[in-house]
């Protein structure tokens, strides 16, 4: 009789049990091997990198730069338009990460208020050049390996090893429409570094960078003041000066200066500066700025040859 009863019911536990069961069935259909893969976020890491579905024709990179790249194609439908300002230099002091805040789709100011450092660990910072997206993405997952690293060997990801890792992983898809300039900065036992990576897969080691359209800027203020032995002042000075520079300049970089500064124990995020405020008035109160706006009007207004604005 209960056998009877639980054939029928719809509320006895045997009827509940085959519900549940045929569910389970239906959501194992509804997931294919993409939702594993990049359609999932970051959950391909079971099986390895990424996979990302590519066109179905004889030469994807081919099929990709005609409908993307104005040099190969003026008429392209597909205009990658990007503007940024990022920079990195490393002294006795440390690292010190400076970016601006703009994103820009064309002419158009999509955003003012990007964050284009990527925390990847309390040690590592990555900066965003490019396609915000593929940024994002491939820092992110670095991240996820330094510290799967970091579990196995009991020691933290060394800066060298971290950028090789992440020129690895881009270098699979070169040619496949991904767009990044990145820059992996942090400290490790052989002091501070900075590497530079792009989505090509190159790698470069060295005391200074700047990526982005308005890097040409940003270069001519860093030329001129950089050394090794700056202090931690003047260095956060001298991003903070380049970033400015290059806002004021570049019409796809601007809006606000964001500083990080990486040492021995970590990095350590300096400030949030608007660079429309920066021209008149300056940073603020800050230890290392000369107090006074950054604008070459606010700086000679009422000098003279006798009485020469400060360098």
């Amino acid at each position: 009789m209960n056998s009877f009863v639980d054939q029928f019911s719809t509320h006895s536990p045997t009827a509940q049990l085959k519900r549940a069961q045929k569910l389970i069935a239906a959501e194992e259909d509804d997931y294919s091997d993409a939702a594993w893969g990049s359609q999932a976020g970051f959950g391909g890491m079971i099986k390895g990198i990424p996979a990302f579905k590519v066109p179905a024709v004889a030469d994807p990179t081919a099929f990709l730069r005609l409908h993307t790249d104005d040099h190969a194609d003026p008429n392209c439908r597909i205009k990658i338009q990007h503007g940024t300002t990022t920079l990195a230099f490393r002294f006795k002091g440390g690292v010190i990460v400076a970016v601006d805040s703009r994103a820009t789709a064309g002419s158009y100011v999509a955003s003012g208020t990007v964050k284009k450092v990527i925390e990847i660990n309390p040690y590592l910072l990555g900066t965003m050049a490019g396609g915000a997206a593929d940024c994002q993405f491939w820092e992110t997952y670095l991240g996820m390996h330094c510290r799967l690293h970091e579990l196995r060997n009991r020691e933290r990801i060394s800066v060298s090893a971290a950028s090789k890792y992440l020129s690895n992983l881009v270098y699979s898809y070169k040619g496949m429409g991904l767009s990044m300039g990145t820059m992996i900065c942090g400290w490790d036992k052989t002091g501070p570094a900075v590497f530079y990576v792009d989505s090509d897969g190159t790698r470069l080691k060295g005391d200074l960078f700047s990526v982005g359209s308005g890097s040409t800027f940003a270069y001519g203020v860093l030329d001129q003041g950089y050394r090794w032995d700056l202090t931690d002042e003047e260095a956060q000075e001298l991003g903070r000066r380049s970033i400015f520079a290059a806002g004021h300049r570049d019409a796809m970089s601007g809006n606000t200066c964001n500083l990080y500064h990486v040492k021995e124990e970590g990095w350590d995020f300096i400030g949030n500066y608007d660079i429309s405020k920066m021209y008149y008035e300056g940073p603020g109160d800050v230890p290392g700025a000369p107090g006074g706006g950054y604008g070459y009007a606010i700086r000679t207004e009422g000098r003279s040859a006798a009485n020469p604005p400060p360098s």
